[in-house]
């Protein structure tokens, strides 16, 4: 199977797509010898993420992912439909004081995490996702950049 991109209702282009699939390969091994089956990235404006919001999470307010798990760890596969709401992605990376395409591959590696099994509903779960994301970030600065 394999990791795709999509756009609804915006033109956004993540950069460095062939990279990051190998490095999402990487973190799925690196995360309990896992598969990758299907993973769909769908980036979309604020708009229509915060609307996916309301209607699937039940949360009215502004957030960068929204993750459909569909992954059957017990078989060693990890699958789903990943939303980034570019925009939100943007605006964070200001509040973070990182780059665009920093605060991005950290949102991207985010999802995949939560499909190998990785919550962050509490304050322990959040440091160790936050711990693994500048883990992966690292990893995918030093092996799998074209920017090396």
């Amino acid at each position: 199977m394999d990791v795709n991109y999509y756009c609804e209702q915006c033109n956004y282009q993540l950069p460095q797509k062939r990279n990051i699939r190998a490095w999402l390969r990487a973190v799925a091994k690196d995360e309990g010898e896992l598969e990758i089956g299907e993973i769909n990235y769908i980036f979309c404006p604020s708009s229509l993420h915060r609307q996916m919001n309301i209607d699937f999470v039940g949360h009215d307010y502004f957030t960068d992912i929204i993750t459909f798990d569909y992954s059957n760890l017990d078989e060693g596969f990890i699958s789903g439909d990943i939303y980034i709401d570019y925009q939100t992605v943007a605006d964070n990376a200001k509040i973070y004081k990182t780059t665009a395409a920093q605060e991005m591959l950290r949102v991207v590696v985010h999802g995949v995490l939560h499909l190998c099994g990785q919550g962050d509903k509490t304050p322990d779960s959040e440091a160790v996702m936050h711990q693994k994301e500048d883990k992966y970030l690292a990893l995918f600065n030093s092996q799998f950049s074209s920017k090396k």
